[in-house]
């Protein structure tokens, strides 16, 4: 199984980023979850966003209302919008899927925001 993870970069305060993650190797039937993990310099790794199979989503009280995880079963895609981007949310970002056969990680993206 293999996450490949795109859209990170850096943003001013108050801007958007799109984060995606494709997985391949993995059929979407097989999977359970879809969810975004991060990890600013210093603190532990946190849950994000996470998406079941079932489409019932959850979100970390901080970016609730700012973010949006969505996913695309077709492409086996995982996208996470974000929006109103505050300097905290600064961290790598790794899409995580957990499935038949176990969770995978994705190589993670960076997402810098500062002015």
């Amino acid at each position: 199984v293999q996450l490949v993870e795109s859209g990170g970069g850096l943003v001013q305060p108050g801007g958007s980023l799109r984060l995606s993650c494709v997985a391949s190797g993995i059929r979407p039937d097989m999977i359970y979850s879809m969810n975004w993990y991060r990890q600013a310099p210093g603190k532990q790794r946190e849950l994000a966003a996470s998406i079941t199979d079932n489409g019932e989503t959850t979100y970390k009280y901080t970016v609730q209302g700012r973010f949006t995880i969505s996913r695309d079963n077709a492409t086996n895609t995982v996208h996470l919008q974000m929006n109103n981007l505050k300097p905290e949310d600064s961290a790598v970002y790794r899409c995580s899927v957990v499935g038949l056969g176990g969770s995978f990680w994705g190589q993670g993206t960076q997402v810098t925001v500062s002015s």
